[in-house]
Protein backbone atom coordinates (compact mmCIF):
# COMPACT_ATOMS: atom_id res chain seq x y z
CA UNK A 1 0.00 0.00 0.00
CA UNK A 2 3.02 2.08 0.82
CA UNK A 3 4.27 2.12 -2.05
CA UNK A 4 1.06 2.66 -3.99
CA UNK A 5 0.84 5.57 -2.12
CA UNK A 6 4.24 6.83 -3.36
CA UNK A 7 3.59 6.37 -6.71
CA UNK A 8 -0.28 7.69 -6.35
CA UNK A 9 1.93 11.45 -4.99
CA UNK A 10 4.30 11.22 -7.72
CA UNK A 11 1.63 10.76 -10.36
CA UNK A 12 -0.52 13.33 -9.21
CA UNK A 13 2.47 15.82 -8.57
CA UNK A 14 3.85 16.04 -11.93
CA UNK A 15 0.12 14.95 -13.59
CA UNK A 16 0.11 17.95 -16.72
CA UNK A 17 3.78 16.47 -17.42
CA UNK A 18 2.48 12.97 -18.21
CA UNK A 19 -0.72 14.30 -19.80
CA UNK A 20 1.10 15.55 -22.27
CA UNK A 21 3.49 13.14 -22.53
CA UNK A 22 0.82 10.81 -23.02
CA UNK A 23 -1.01 13.35 -25.88
CA UNK A 24 2.07 13.84 -27.86
CA UNK A 25 2.44 9.60 -27.97
CA UNK A 26 -1.20 9.30 -28.91
CA UNK A 27 -0.59 12.46 -31.64
CA UNK A 28 2.57 10.51 -33.20
CA UNK A 29 1.38 7.12 -32.85
CA UNK A 30 -2.14 6.82 -32.67
CA UNK A 31 -3.29 3.13 -33.58
CA UNK A 32 -2.60 1.56 -29.77
CA UNK A 33 -5.00 4.33 -28.27
CA UNK A 34 -8.09 4.09 -30.88
CA UNK A 35 -9.92 1.81 -29.19
CA UNK A 36 -9.90 3.65 -25.97
CA UNK A 37 -12.48 6.01 -27.23
CA UNK A 38 -15.03 3.32 -26.38
CA UNK A 39 -14.67 3.41 -22.75
CA UNK A 40 -14.29 7.20 -22.29
CA UNK A 41 -17.96 7.48 -20.14
CA UNK A 42 -16.71 4.52 -17.98
CA UNK A 43 -13.45 6.26 -17.33
CA UNK A 44 -15.07 9.57 -16.29
CA UNK A 45 -17.44 7.61 -13.75
CA UNK A 46 -14.64 6.45 -12.32
CA UNK A 47 -13.33 9.76 -11.40
CA UNK A 48 -16.60 10.66 -10.04
CA UNK A 49 -16.87 7.88 -7.98
CA UNK A 50 -13.31 8.56 -6.62
CA UNK A 51 -15.11 12.27 -5.82
CA UNK A 52 -17.77 11.13 -4.21
CA UNK A 53 -15.26 8.25 -1.65
CA UNK A 54 -14.12 12.14 -0.61
CA UNK A 55 -17.05 14.05 0.09
CA UNK A 56 -18.25 15.18 3.16
CA UNK A 57 -21.48 16.69 4.72
CA UNK A 58 -19.63 19.71 6.06
CA UNK A 59 -18.38 20.42 2.21
CA UNK A 60 -21.81 21.90 1.64
CA UNK A 61 -22.17 23.53 5.17
CA UNK A 62 -20.51 26.45 3.56
CA UNK A 63 -24.24 27.48 1.45
CA UNK A 64 -25.86 27.88 5.07
CA UNK A 65 -23.36 29.37 6.98
CA UNK A 66 -21.99 32.21 4.41
CA UNK A 67 -24.13 31.92 1.03
CA UNK A 68 -22.48 35.19 -0.53
CA UNK A 69 -19.08 33.66 -1.79
CA UNK A 70 -20.47 30.74 -3.08
CA UNK A 71 -23.39 31.87 -5.00
CA UNK A 72 -20.93 34.38 -6.17
CA UNK A 73 -18.62 31.85 -7.65
CA UNK A 74 -21.61 29.78 -8.80
CA UNK A 75 -23.00 32.77 -10.99
CA UNK A 76 -19.57 33.42 -11.99
CA UNK A 77 -18.79 30.01 -13.31
CA UNK A 78 -21.60 29.66 -15.22
CA UNK A 79 -22.44 32.80 -16.30
CA UNK A 80 -18.88 33.72 -17.05
CA UNK A 81 -17.40 30.28 -18.57
CA UNK A 82 -20.25 30.14 -21.34
CA UNK A 83 -20.35 33.67 -22.29
CA UNK A 84 -17.11 33.89 -22.64
CA UNK A 85 -16.73 30.51 -24.64
CA UNK A 86 -19.17 32.38 -27.23
CA UNK A 87 -17.23 35.76 -27.47
CA UNK A 88 -14.10 33.78 -28.04
CA UNK A 89 -15.91 31.28 -30.78
CA UNK A 90 -17.17 34.88 -32.49
CA UNK A 91 -14.01 36.39 -32.39
CA UNK A 92 -11.95 33.64 -33.55
CA UNK A 93 -14.69 32.66 -36.26
CA UNK A 94 -14.52 29.34 -35.10
CA UNK A 95 -15.47 26.38 -37.21
CA UNK A 96 -19.05 25.00 -35.77
CA UNK A 97 -18.26 22.17 -34.15
CA UNK A 98 -15.07 23.87 -32.29
CA UNK A 99 -17.31 27.15 -31.19
CA UNK A 100 -20.00 23.80 -29.94
CA UNK A 101 -17.30 22.39 -27.88
CA UNK A 102 -15.72 25.51 -26.46
CA UNK A 103 -19.13 26.62 -25.28
CA UNK A 104 -19.66 22.91 -23.81
CA UNK A 105 -16.56 23.48 -22.50
CA UNK A 106 -17.47 26.66 -20.72
CA UNK A 107 -20.71 25.13 -19.24
CA UNK A 108 -19.57 22.01 -17.56
CA UNK A 109 -18.95 22.06 -13.43
CA UNK A 110 -15.77 22.53 -12.03
CA UNK A 111 -13.34 19.59 -11.44
CA UNK A 112 -11.16 19.02 -7.95
CA UNK A 113 -8.02 19.43 -9.70
CA UNK A 114 -8.91 23.13 -8.47
CA UNK A 115 -9.08 22.09 -4.81
CA UNK A 116 -5.78 21.08 -5.40
CA UNK A 117 -4.91 24.22 -6.90
CA UNK A 118 -6.65 26.63 -4.49
CA UNK A 119 -4.98 25.01 -1.57
CA UNK A 120 -1.74 25.46 -2.87
CA UNK A 121 -2.67 29.05 -3.56
CA UNK A 122 -3.04 29.52 0.35
CA UNK A 123 -6.90 30.21 -0.79
CA UNK A 124 -10.08 29.44 0.96
CA UNK A 125 -10.65 25.81 0.44
CA UNK A 126 -13.88 25.13 1.79
CA UNK A 127 -15.24 27.64 -0.78
CA UNK A 128 -13.34 25.58 -3.48
CA UNK A 129 -14.81 22.59 -2.30
CA UNK A 130 -18.16 24.12 -1.94
CA UNK A 131 -18.18 25.38 -5.38
CA UNK A 132 -16.95 22.28 -6.93
CA UNK A 133 -19.57 20.02 -5.23
CA UNK A 134 -22.24 22.29 -5.82
CA UNK A 135 -21.77 23.25 -9.74
CA UNK A 136 -21.63 19.66 -10.17
CA UNK A 137 -24.74 18.95 -8.76
CA UNK A 138 -26.21 21.41 -10.68
CA UNK A 139 -25.00 20.13 -13.69
CA UNK A 140 -27.62 18.01 -15.31
CA UNK A 141 -29.98 21.22 -15.56
CA UNK A 142 -27.29 24.02 -16.10
CA UNK A 143 -25.14 22.44 -18.54
CA UNK A 144 -27.43 21.05 -21.30
CA UNK A 145 -30.09 24.41 -21.07
CA UNK A 146 -26.75 26.63 -21.31
CA UNK A 147 -25.36 24.28 -24.69
CA UNK A 148 -29.28 25.00 -26.14
CA UNK A 149 -29.09 28.34 -25.58
CA UNK A 150 -25.62 29.31 -26.89
CA UNK A 151 -24.12 25.94 -28.86
CA UNK A 152 -27.74 25.26 -30.78
CA UNK A 153 -26.82 27.71 -33.35
CA UNK A 154 -24.24 25.87 -34.86
CA UNK A 155 -25.06 22.11 -33.44
CA UNK A 156 -28.62 20.31 -32.16
CA UNK A 157 -28.70 19.88 -28.80
CA UNK A 158 -31.06 17.44 -27.04
CA UNK A 159 -31.24 18.85 -23.31
CA UNK A 160 -33.41 15.74 -21.81
CA UNK A 161 -31.05 12.97 -23.23
CA UNK A 162 -27.44 15.10 -22.10
CA UNK A 163 -29.46 15.27 -18.63
CA UNK A 164 -29.59 11.83 -18.38
CA UNK A 165 -26.07 11.13 -19.52
CA UNK A 166 -24.55 13.84 -17.06
CA UNK A 167 -26.80 11.96 -14.24
CA UNK A 168 -25.69 8.73 -15.32
CA UNK A 169 -22.12 9.66 -15.48
CA UNK A 170 -21.76 12.65 -12.87
CA UNK A 171 -24.39 11.83 -10.12
CA UNK A 172 -24.72 8.60 -9.72
CA UNK A 173 -20.96 7.15 -9.13
CA UNK A 174 -20.67 10.47 -7.08
CA UNK A 175 -23.63 9.53 -5.07
CA UNK A 176 -22.64 5.65 -5.16
CA UNK A 177 -19.41 6.89 -3.67
CA UNK A 178 -20.61 8.79 -1.30
CA UNK A 179 -22.55 5.77 0.04
CA UNK A 180 -19.94 3.61 0.18
CA UNK A 181 -18.02 5.44 1.58
CA UNK A 182 -20.28 5.78 4.44
CA UNK A 183 -20.30 1.72 4.66
CA UNK A 184 -17.06 1.30 4.54
CA UNK A 185 -15.74 4.30 6.04
CA UNK A 186 -12.61 2.55 7.53
CA UNK A 187 -11.37 0.82 3.80
CA UNK A 188 -12.43 4.41 2.21
CA UNK A 189 -9.94 6.21 4.87
CA UNK A 190 -7.18 3.40 4.02
CA UNK A 191 -7.28 4.09 0.09
CA UNK A 192 -7.36 7.82 0.22
CA UNK A 193 -4.08 8.35 -0.74
CA UNK A 194 -4.00 6.14 -4.00
CA UNK A 195 -7.25 7.49 -5.15
CA UNK A 196 -5.49 10.04 -6.96
CA UNK A 197 -3.76 7.57 -8.78
CA UNK A 198 -6.70 6.25 -10.16
CA UNK A 199 -7.94 9.38 -11.45
CA UNK A 200 -4.42 10.25 -13.12
CA UNK A 201 -4.65 7.20 -15.02
CA UNK A 202 -8.33 7.89 -16.39
CA UNK A 203 -8.30 11.51 -17.38
CA UNK A 204 -4.61 10.24 -19.13
CA UNK A 205 -6.19 7.34 -20.76
CA UNK A 206 -9.37 9.81 -21.85
CA UNK A 207 -6.60 12.83 -23.35
CA UNK A 208 -4.81 9.84 -25.32
CA UNK A 209 -8.07 8.20 -26.77
CA UNK A 210 -9.37 11.47 -28.07
CA UNK A 211 -6.09 12.64 -29.16
CA UNK A 212 -5.21 9.73 -31.30
CA UNK A 213 -8.83 10.19 -33.09
CA UNK A 214 -8.19 13.90 -34.13
CA UNK A 215 -4.63 13.88 -35.44
CA UNK A 216 -5.74 15.27 -38.88
CA UNK A 217 -7.73 18.05 -37.32
CA UNK A 218 -5.03 19.10 -34.30
CA UNK A 219 -2.22 19.59 -37.07
CA UNK A 220 -4.63 21.85 -39.23
CA UNK A 221 -6.56 23.73 -36.22
CA UNK A 222 -4.23 23.15 -33.18
CA UNK A 223 -2.90 26.86 -32.94
CA UNK A 224 -6.54 27.70 -33.31
CA UNK A 225 -7.92 25.71 -30.53
CA UNK A 226 -5.24 26.14 -28.32
CA UNK A 227 -5.25 29.81 -28.51
CA UNK A 228 -8.94 29.79 -27.86
CA UNK A 229 -8.55 27.25 -24.92
CA UNK A 230 -5.53 29.55 -23.15
CA UNK A 231 -7.92 32.86 -24.06
CA UNK A 232 -10.80 31.08 -22.48
CA UNK A 233 -9.09 30.12 -19.14
CA UNK A 234 -7.20 33.19 -18.87
CA UNK A 235 -10.53 35.24 -19.43
CA UNK A 236 -12.54 32.87 -16.23
CA UNK A 237 -9.31 33.08 -13.70
CA UNK A 238 -9.27 37.35 -14.26
CA UNK A 239 -13.24 37.74 -14.14
CA UNK A 240 -13.85 35.41 -11.25
CA UNK A 241 -10.91 37.33 -9.28
CA UNK A 242 -12.88 40.42 -10.32
CA UNK A 243 -16.36 39.27 -9.48
CA UNK A 244 -14.96 38.35 -6.59
CA UNK A 245 -13.24 41.70 -5.76
CA UNK A 246 -16.45 44.03 -6.96
CA UNK A 247 -18.55 42.30 -3.85
CA UNK A 248 -15.26 42.87 -1.94
CA UNK A 249 -15.16 39.48 -0.66
CA UNK A 250 -11.61 38.58 1.22
CA UNK A 251 -8.43 37.69 -0.71
CA UNK A 252 -8.13 34.18 0.00
CA UNK A 253 -12.08 33.64 -1.75
CA UNK A 254 -11.05 35.40 -4.81
CA UNK A 255 -8.14 33.45 -5.10
CA UNK A 256 -10.67 30.34 -4.81
CA UNK A 257 -13.50 32.12 -6.83
CA UNK A 258 -10.86 32.99 -9.78
CA UNK A 259 -9.64 29.30 -9.65
CA UNK A 260 -13.04 27.49 -9.77
CA UNK A 261 -14.09 29.78 -12.44
CA UNK A 262 -10.92 29.37 -14.34
CA UNK A 263 -11.45 25.63 -14.41
CA UNK A 264 -13.69 23.26 -15.88
CA UNK A 265 -14.67 19.53 -15.73
CA UNK A 266 -13.26 18.80 -19.10
CA UNK A 267 -13.40 15.06 -18.86
CA UNK A 268 -17.09 15.57 -18.76
CA UNK A 269 -16.86 17.68 -21.85
CA UNK A 270 -14.97 15.73 -23.57
CA UNK A 271 -17.16 12.62 -22.95
CA UNK A 272 -20.47 14.78 -23.63
CA UNK A 273 -18.71 16.61 -26.57
CA UNK A 274 -17.72 12.87 -28.40
CA UNK A 275 -21.47 11.88 -27.47
CA UNK A 276 -23.01 14.67 -28.88
CA UNK A 277 -20.88 17.02 -31.07
CA UNK A 278 -18.86 14.30 -32.59
CA UNK A 279 -14.81 14.39 -31.89
CA UNK A 280 -13.71 17.33 -33.09
CA UNK A 281 -15.65 18.90 -30.90
CA UNK A 282 -14.44 17.12 -27.69
CA UNK A 283 -10.70 18.91 -28.82
CA UNK A 284 -11.59 22.19 -26.76
CA UNK A 285 -11.69 19.85 -23.71
CA UNK A 286 -9.00 17.79 -24.69
CA UNK A 287 -6.58 20.80 -24.43
CA UNK A 288 -8.11 22.31 -21.14
CA UNK A 289 -7.06 18.88 -19.73
CA UNK A 290 -3.59 19.52 -20.38
CA UNK A 291 -3.89 23.68 -20.42
CA UNK A 292 -5.53 23.97 -16.69
CA UNK A 293 -2.59 21.80 -15.42
CA UNK A 294 -0.30 24.06 -16.40
CA UNK A 295 -1.87 27.48 -15.88
CA UNK A 296 -2.53 26.32 -12.32
CA UNK A 297 0.01 25.26 -10.52
CA UNK A 298 1.70 28.64 -12.07
CA UNK A 299 -0.85 30.44 -10.77
CA UNK A 300 -0.88 28.82 -7.27
CA UNK A 301 2.82 29.10 -7.09
CA UNK A 302 2.71 32.69 -7.43
CA UNK A 303 -0.14 33.47 -4.73
CA UNK A 304 1.36 30.62 -2.63
CA UNK A 305 4.10 33.49 -1.81
CA UNK A 306 1.47 35.83 -1.07
CA UNK A 307 -0.29 34.16 1.81
CA UNK A 308 -4.24 35.51 1.46
CA UNK A 309 -5.34 37.68 4.49
CA UNK A 310 -9.12 37.57 5.49
CA UNK A 311 -11.34 40.36 6.04
CA UNK A 312 -10.16 40.55 9.53
CA UNK A 313 -6.43 40.72 8.58
CA UNK A 314 -6.20 37.10 10.01
CA UNK A 315 -4.25 34.71 7.29
CA UNK A 316 -6.02 32.12 5.28
CA UNK A 317 -5.65 28.49 6.39
CA UNK A 318 -6.38 26.25 3.60
CA UNK A 319 -6.25 23.48 5.70
CA UNK A 320 -5.21 19.59 4.86
CA UNK A 321 -6.78 18.78 1.16
CA UNK A 322 -9.00 15.87 0.48
CA UNK A 323 -9.07 16.81 -3.25
CA UNK A 324 -7.81 14.65 -6.27
CA UNK A 325 -6.26 15.57 -9.52
CA UNK A 326 -8.74 15.14 -12.24
CA UNK A 327 -10.24 16.36 -14.86
CA UNK A 328 -11.39 19.72 -15.21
Amino acid sequence: MKTLETISRFAGKYFAVWVILIAGIAYFVPAPFLPLGGYITILLGVVMFGMGLTLKPADFKLVLTKPLPVITGILAQFLIMPLGALAIAYLLQLPKELAAGLVLLGSVPGGTSSNVMVYLAKGNLALSVAMTSISTMLAPVATPLILLGLAGQWMPVDPKAMFLSIVQVIIFPIVLGFIVQKIFPKGVQKSQNVIPLISVLAIIIIVSAVISANGDHIASSGGLIFSAVMLHNFLGLCLGYGAAWLLKLDEGERRAISIEVGMQNSGLGVALASAYFGPLAALPSVIAAVWHNISGPILATIWSKNPAKQADGSRVDSGPSQAQPMAK
